[in-house]
């Protein structure tokens, strides 16, 4: 292996020329499958010329292994023993920016090997020998070992254990991979620890950066070896491994030790070593919180010390303002810890002494506007609003702690607080879910203990004066009731417990008053409208009005000369929306409506905003809001119009979300419409709103995609084409006569939207069925009203060249088959797409050919994702078998032949398969009538063309004729069945309906009371079935979709089958092994058989 020529490949992979990268990639990746080239990598990677190159060498292994490495039930890895002893002597040497790429390679040859396969023996020795006699722990300066590295390599070892490895399991016991690293390792390391610490203290304004970093590491270690998750937000008992158990008591003293030498009372923490002293001290607190909601029967005799500890950093609150984030977390997590603690038998004993100096000391001072919060309101007010008005209206993707602030946590605090009764009754030892069961019974008892938060925190809080019109510009005013608001919104849980009067008090005289000053500070009307947001769950409906009418002035205020007003409009906004999520609604709908729609167009960001908030009204509103949607989505056009610009580029985000609020009310305006329907009301209101609505739809969508640059070659943007589905179909469901297609200009949007769909590959990214439901609209219109270029596309005029091009059908096929093959979740509603497009359409004869090469298309996507799936019957069956179903019927011989050429037994294959698939006994099950008429016409087809081949004996003749009498029986059941259910349908519903009242009230109860032991087995379960392959794809209601057959919906099938058996019964019958029980059901549901079967009588 030339060792010179991989270290010149990778040198020139940090080329800026992209064609030089590409090249270099390409030639490592041709030597890659050399048995040494990992090797030689390892070797650059220790000792190249250059840190880029080392660091090159290292990516290139990282990803190799990405690539190469992967071990499933039974196999191994194949990663050499000398290969894996290299590279831990490698990362035991290499400098900090090789290592932190290097012990990625070694983090997943580490899950593949040591973790899923319990092998690699020799590791955790070499390793525990590899710390003892490492630099800073042998205290030998010229050991060839550094301790952080091997400490690093440590920490990836340990890490794969944070999460439970075997979820199929309710009760995992503890790793022994993990015991044994924390009997060889992490217990001799603690006494280590406790040594360092000591140091550290001792030195404390000295600050030792090796010393710090190792204490850093040990402590992340010990995290993930005692917090392994089965869910981030699920807090369940954890592994406890038991050479750590003994140790615990000294290490948590060690890291109160840690916690106390920080200073929170300045913003400074630029130097190094401080830093790093941030870090493990956050890292403590975490250990904490996992201990006290993991741990209690190993922590309950350190809750003393942890809660003093926590007390002495709470007290910085006020200091908030001028800590940087880190210091700030840590406060924020000092809070967690408490509410954690609190939450607890003995918990609640140690912090209830302390309720007053932590209202007034530490969580009021969190809450209080400072200066901070003024200058973010005025620079970033997006992140004010994330930080401290979050709303249903916020899209905040990913976890960022960023957003994990003390005033938040504070605000959590003082909800437990609040809450508080008493001390919990039980056993320790029963963790958390003895504390939720003492709450549920104390709630259902209904006890007369006064609540901490009616005792203590509502008097503190009334002592600050609500502003006036003479004091709200009072700097100290604003300051503290912007803090007694910021609590009353952590109050919801406690407001909720006491009674309507309580609430209604608190908000008239504490809160609405704020809206009516002459002026008030942005800052509280922002913060109040959050609190009633907030409160949502817990205001009484008398008190609609006067809270609505104040958002309403909340949400229209217009900016002062020098502070904004957008974060008010912002939280009004998120209240309103907050507000409708709890069914707390308006007395009147149409002043809201008004509000929002003479808002929108001002300003991008707040469309936005506005655009969600319409949303959530028009869905909450239903018929309140339906009858005024005709004239809302002109006016929305009207403004969506202005931010559509005749290029290629994405839309922006105001149009993407004006397009999303006009789809949301095209779906609620046709539910109203059904509603009508049902209820017999005028259809001239129907009728002159869908054509307004269709209007207005049309010209935007002609403005979006038939504006196009002339000079322009490319198709539109593939913007919405969820949302813009969507308006398509409402846009078709205004038609009513050939004149209205053309004045629509629906052809042209069809040809413009098919084309978008067939080179749309991100359907899985919204899995909107949106688009399926618009195919079934165009089809539906085509066979009423005709449509240009459906099923062949118009030659353009000249000068255009003379080449055909797709037709709407083709383009609209070209999705459908990539659907199927590539996405599980649409497979049922692609498949009855497939039924629509073959069969509701009128083909001529000079059309038959676009048929016929649908039916290919289809055929092949179908019997190809068929394959996938074969080995075990399952609900996707049924669509894959029922689509080939339908193109064979088209074209028997041309489906044959794709079938055979795909393999796997071809035909044959799938017709064993539809046999299997009708017989009453298969798991697959065909229910709905259009299912079993179409098994039935192609079960007969198919007999027709066996015999034709002129083999009457075989097995697959057998088992279709088989099916079919089976079939054709159940089709027969079927009619009958839904004749009775016509008669004593009324009083099934309501029967139906008290079953369910009291079903989901023991579902509710259940549901309450689930113990964690209960949680625990529920999700064992659900993980077995899902690796079992249980969990199928898809809604249940696709699944429930009845398959429109078109022209063959008038096929008799009952004389079809009596046909093919009075034609064929010498030869179908004869030898043929029918049980007399199905045999006599056949004759009793057809009784023009019963001549062709004698030998049954």
């Amino acid at each position: 292996m030339d060792l010179t020529q991989i270290a010149q490949l990778l040198d020139q992979t940090l080329s800026p020329d992209g064609q030089v990268v590409r090249t270099s990639t390409d030639a490592l990746d041709d030597l890659s499958s050399l048995p040494q080239f990992p090797f030689a990598l390892l070797s650059i990677a220790a000792g190249g010329q250059s840190q880029g190159q080392r660091v090159a060498a290292s990516t290139y292994l990282k990803n190799f292994a990405r690539r190469n490495i992967e071990v499933r039930d039974g196999s191994s890895s194949n990663v050499s023993k000398e290969f894996k002893a290299q590279l831990v002597r490698t990362l035991l040497q290499a400098d900090a920016s090789v290592l932190k790429v290097l012990v990625e390679a070694f983090r997943i040859i580490v899950v593949a090997e040591f973790v899923k396969q319990n092998s690699w023996p020799e590791l955790v020795p070499e390793l525990r020998s590899a710390i003892q006699s490492s630099n800073a722990i042998s205290n030998g300066a010229n050991s060839e070992w550094s301790t952080i590295n091997a400490l690093t390599v440590l920490h990836a070892l340990v890490r794969p254990f944070q999460y439970f490895l075997n979820p199929k399991v309710a009760k995992e016991p503890v790793p022994p991979q993990l015991e044994l690293i924390a009997k060889e390792i992490l217990a001799p390391l603690l006494t280590v620890f406790h040594h360092l610490v000591e140091k550290a203290i001792a030195t404390h304004s000295r600050k030792d950066l090796e010393t710090e970093k190792i204490l850093l590491l040990i402590c992340k270690c010990l995290y993930f070896a005692l917090a392994p998750e089965l869910a981030p937000l699920v807090a369940v008992r954890s592994y406890m491994p038991s050479a750590v158990a003994p140790l615990l008591s000294s290490f948590c003293h060690d890291l109160i030790r840690i916690l106390g030498s920080l200073s929170l009372d300045h913003g400074d923490s630029s130097e190094d070593g401080y830093l790093l002293t941030l870090k493990t001290g956050k890292r403590a607190l975490q250990i904490f919180c996992s201990l006290t909601t993991r741990h209690r029967k190993y922590c309950d005799k350190l809750m003393p010390d942890i809660i003093n500890c926590v007390l002495k950093i709470v007290k910085f609150s006020s200091n908030v303002s001028k800590l940087d984030f880190l210091s700030e977390r840590i406060i924020s997590l000092a809070f967690d810890v408490i509410s954690h603690i609190l939450e607890t038998g003995p918990g609640w004993r140690l912090v209830s002494p302390h309720f007053s100096f932590l209202l007034e000391s530490s969580i009021l001072p969190a809450l209080m506007l400072n200066e901070k919060d003024i200058s973010e309101w005025e620079e970033d007010p997006e992140e004010y609003i994330r930080k401290n008005l979050p709303s249903e209206l916020e899209e905040i993707s990913g976890w960022r702690e960023d957003l994990f602030t003390a005033r938040k946590s504070a605000i959590n605090l003082l909800g437990v607080v609040s809450m508080s009764k008493g001390p919990p009754t039980g056993s320790s030892n029963n963790g958390p879910s003895a504390s939720s069961k003492r709450k549920k019974g104390e709630k259902n008892k209904k006890n007369n203990h006064r609540s901490v938060g009616e005792l203590l925190v509502l008097p503190y809080l009334s002592k600050f004066p609500i502003p006036s019109d003479s004091t709200a510009s009072d700097p100290i005013i604003l300051k503290d009731y912007f803090g007694v608001l910021m609590a009353y919104g952590g109050l919801q849980d406690f407001l909720r417990e006491q009674k309507a009067a309580y609430t209604t008090t608190m908000v008239q005289t504490r809160v609405l008053p704020l809206y009516s000053l002459s002026f008030c500070p942005p800052y509280l009307v922002a913060a109040a409208s959050w609190v009633l947001g907030e409160l949502a769950s817990c205001l009484p409906e008398d008190m609609s009005a006067d809270i609505y009418s104040s958002l309403f002035k909340a949400l229209a205020m217009p900016d002062k000369e020098d502070t904004s007003c957008y974060p008010v409009r912002v939280a009004a906004a998120g209240a309103i929306a907050g507000l409708l999520e709890n069914e707390y609604l308006p007395p009147e709908w149409l002043p809201l409506l008004q509000v929002v729609i003479s808002r929108i167009g001002n300003e991008d960001e707040e469309n936005i905003i506005l655009f969600q908030l319409l949303n959530s009204i028009v869905e909450a509103g239903n018929e309140n809001t339906a009858i005024h949607i005709p004239h809302i989505i002109s006016s929305l056009v009207d403004v969506i119009s202005k931010s559509i610009h005749p290029s290629l580029e994405p839309w922006s985000h105001v149009v993407v979300r004006g397009f999303e609020a006009l789809a949301v009310m095209a779906q609620s305006w046709e539910s109203f419409m059904d509603e009508e329907d049902e209820q017999n009301d005028s259809s001239e209101k129907k009728a002159s709103g869908q054509a307004a609505i269709g209007r207005a739809l049309s010209a935007l969508l002609q403005q979006a995609w038939l504006t196009v640059p002339l000079e322009a070659e490319a198709s539109p943007p593939p913007s919405c084409i969820d949302h813009s589905s969507t308006l398509l179909r409402s846009i078709i469901l205004s038609v009513t006569g050939s004149n209205v297609v053309r004045e629509l200009k629906l052809s042209e949007l069809l040809v413009v939207w098919a084309n978008l769909i067939s080179d749309w590959h991100a359907w899985e990214e919204s899995e909107d069925m949106s688009v399926f439901d618009c195919i079934k609209e165009v089809a539906s219109l085509y066979s009423k009203y005709g449509l240009e270029n459906f099923i062949v596309r118009q030659t353009p005029p000249p000068p255009a060249p003379p080449v055909p091009q797709r037709s709407i059908i083709e383009a609209i096929s070209t999705f459908v088959s990539e659907a199927i093959l590539q996405y599980p979740s649409a497979t049922w509603r692609a498949c009855s797409c497939v039924h629509i497009l073959l069969h509701v359409p009128t083909y001529s004869g000079e059309t038959e050919g676009v048929r016929l090469s649908l039916a290919v298309v289809f055929c092949r996507a179908a019997f190809s994702r068929f394959k996938g799936v074969r080995s075990k019957p399952s609900s996707l069956w049924k669509p894959l078998l029922l689509a080939i179903a339908s193109c064979y019927l088209c074209h028997p011989n041309t489906v044959e032949a794709v079938l055979e050429k795909e393999g796997d037994g071809g035909c044959a294959t799938w017709a064993s398969a539809l046999a299997f698939a009708c017989t009453r006994s298969s798991e697959v099950g065909l229910s709905a009538k259009s299912e079993i008429k179409l098994a039935v016409m192609t079960l007969i087809k198919m007999i027709e063309r066996l015999l034709g081949v002129g083999n009457p004996s075989g097995d697959l003749l057998r088992d279709c004729f088989t099916s079919l009498i089976e079939t054709s029986i159940q089709l027969k059941e079927l009619d009958e069945e839904m004749e009775e259910e016509e008669n004593g349908e009324e009083s099934e519903e309501v029967e139906e309906d008290d079953d369910e009242i009291e079903i989901d009230d023991e579902d509710s109860e259940s549901e309450l009371e689930e113990t964690e032991e209960q949680f625990l087995e529920r999700y064992a379960q659900a993980a077995s079935a899902l690796e079992n392959g249980i969990v199928e794809e898809g809604d249940a209601e696709d699944q429930e979709l009845e398959i429109e057959l078109g022209n063959l919906e008038e096929v008799d099938e009952e004389k079809m089958v009596v046909s093919l058996i009075g034609r064929y019964h010498q030869v179908l019958i004869k030898g043929q092994a029918l049980s007399s029980q199905l045999v006599s059901s056949f004759i009793n549901a057809f009784p023009d058989s019963n001549p062709f079967f004698h030998q049954y009588m």
